[in-house]
């Protein structure tokens, strides 16, 4: 196991520690509550990326990580991926993309805003079954793509 992904692990065990958490079945979840964890999975790994660029004002970080967060940079992404996803992935995409929001992006068709929910949904997913490594792989595969990171 690699050292990153240890810590993670020791991240959520000590979450589950110190606020006295149980250990949940991700599969319990509608697709909207594993959307709402995983848009903050998903914020969280922008901002991180953003910030390891260079030091620079709060405003110019903000603003590209609005880029990449935003329903149209996600939904290029899950386009681009959604071939390489695992059976169980692509099911749980589906149901993300599928489920019915009360709420609409207010710059984003409905289309994009929906492919957004499916990828925020697996991102959530993911999150919570422990897949770190996953994760963080479909989420740099996804910016390589898009041209956000240099390809290795």
């Amino acid at each position: 196991m690699e050292e990153g992904i240890r810590e993670a692990s020791g991240f959520t065990e000590a979450c589950r520690e110190k606020l006295g958490l149980k250990k949940q079945d991700a599969g319990i979840y509608s697709p909207l509550a594993l959307a709402y964890l995983g848009d903050a999975v998903y914020e969280l790994v922008i901002r991180t990326l953003v910030m390891n660029r260079g030091n620079m004002q709060v405003n110019k970080m903000n603003r590209r990580t609005s880029g990449l967060v935003k329903a149209k940079a996600q939904a290029d992404i899950i386009r681009l991926l959604e071939e390489e996803l695992t059976e169980e992935e692509r099911a749980v995409f589906r149901r993300g993309r599928n489920a019915k929001s009360m709420t609409m992006a207010k710059n984003a068709s409905v289309i994009d805003y929906r492919m957004a929910t499916g990828l925020e949904a697996l991102t959530g997913y993911l999150y919570l079954t422990e897949q770190f490594d996953r994760l963080l792989e479909l989420i740099s595969r996804g910016l390589k793509k898009i041209g956000e990171l240099e390809a290795e």
